[in-house]
């Protein structure tokens, strides 16, 4: 099926040409096929087929990446014209918007987003009045409701096993740590879940669970004694690790244990930790994605907890289709406000009572 990529940005003289339809039309960027002589049914794709748009954070990280192959198979097998687009770097979040202000104008059926923050959310409410089916993937919005449903990870539980994994490492020794999160200028609940799931799983009382650094800095975890050392963003970026890394080595060269909001964060984190000739310390992250499994085969990464990117475009796909032919909504999960797509703690160091696989067997469910 139609397979178009389109811009976060289209031109101000392409935004003033013609009818709705040439308008999105004209967003796609080198696509023939967007622009074909199909006739154009009830879901704005050519051919009468459902159109749908897939909008990630970024097209860099291979977390999104995997993310746009799995939408893309489901698109072929059900018979969607998927429309994939990205925001410049994770937290465009005018890029976004751009993106979907084009889904409207081409009249589609659906969009499937993986929200850069809440500057997002008016364009979401937007489209949904203009009839299009909104799912989330990844990173519930705020307040969940602002899509139709979210297709997810439960980032609180995979924060909380990485934390009890710590916990289990450290054995009662002193934890130094340092917190690398995403961003420090906007709320997203994939950042402070698995930041208050990682604190929660170690034991610390972390105040408000919606709220990243105001717990206390020093105190008792579950077995021992903790300082926390920075709360620093990295974009979810491996430079922003790095740099976030270099910024807490700063404060404590003591650090012994890092949580990072994910494997590219927390390949920049090893690398600082490297060059400052540490290399004793924790390092826990999210995402399981094959390069992650590697480095935690290698012994870069302690354990990380893996995500299922494919599975959740997949679902969205696959629903967005059901929802044009018959109208069939999905449900969220018992007890959640998403639909819960699995979490596995991957480790080769197990600890008692924290249920987990190895790396090899982590690498065989991998996203590449």
């Amino acid at each position: 099926m139609t397979r178009t990529v389109v811009s976060a940005r289209p031109s101000r003289r392409a935004l003033r040409r013609g009818s709705a339809a040439v308008v999105a039309c004209l967003a796609a960027v080198g696509s023939v096929a967007a622009c074909g002589g199909g006739d154009t049914g009830t879901g704005g794709g050519t051919d009468g087929k459902v159109a749908v748009s897939l909008i990630t954070k970024d097209s860099t990280n291979p977390f999104f990446v995997a993310m746009q192959k799995g939408a893309q198979a489901e698109a072929d097998k059900d018979g969607v014209d998927l429309t994939i687009g990205a925001g410049k770097e994770d937290g465009d979040e005018q890029g976004q918007v751009q993106l979907i202000e084009n889904a409207i104008a081409g009249g589609q059926k659906g969009i499937i987003i993986t929200p850069n923050g809440p500057g997002v959310n008016s364009a979401i409410e937007k489209a949904r009045e203009a009839g299009l089916y909104v799912i989330a993937l990844d990173t519930p919005p705020d307040p969940a409701d602002t899509v139709d449903i979210t297709f997810a990870t439960d980032n609180f539980k995979a924060g909380e096993l990485i934390g009890e994994w710590t916990k289990g490492q450290l054995a009662g020794k002193p934890a130094t740590i340092a917190m690398l999160d995403l961003f420090n200028d906007k709320v997203v609940s994939v950042d402070y879940n698995r930041d208050q799931g990682f604190l929660t799983g170690m034991g610390i009382d972390t105040k408000d669970k919606q709220k990243n650094g105001d717990e206390d800095k020093t105190g008792s975890y579950d077995g021992g004694t903790y300082t926390i050392v920075c709360n620093e963003p990295t974009q979810g970026a491996e430079d922003g690790g790095r740099t976030a890394m270099e910024n807490c080595l700063t404060k404590n060269p003591d650090i012994n244990v890092v949580y990072t909001i994910n494997e590219p964060s927390a390949t920049g984190a090893y690398n600082a930790l490297k060059a400052a000739g540490i290399s004793d310390a924790l390092i826990v992250s999210v995402d399981g994605g094959c390069d992650g499994v590697k480095e935690v085969t290698d012994g870069i990464i302690g354990a990380t907890s893996q995500q299922y990117p494919l599975k959740m475009a997949e679902l969205g796909v696959k629903a967005i289709a059901d929802y044009a032919k018959d109208g069939t909504k999905p449900s969220t999960s018992p007890g959640l406000d998403f639909y819960d797509t699995g979490v596995a703690l991957v480790t080769d160091k197990p600890v008692d009572g924290v249920e987990s696989i190895t790396s090899a067997e982590g690498s065989k469910v991998c996203w590449g």
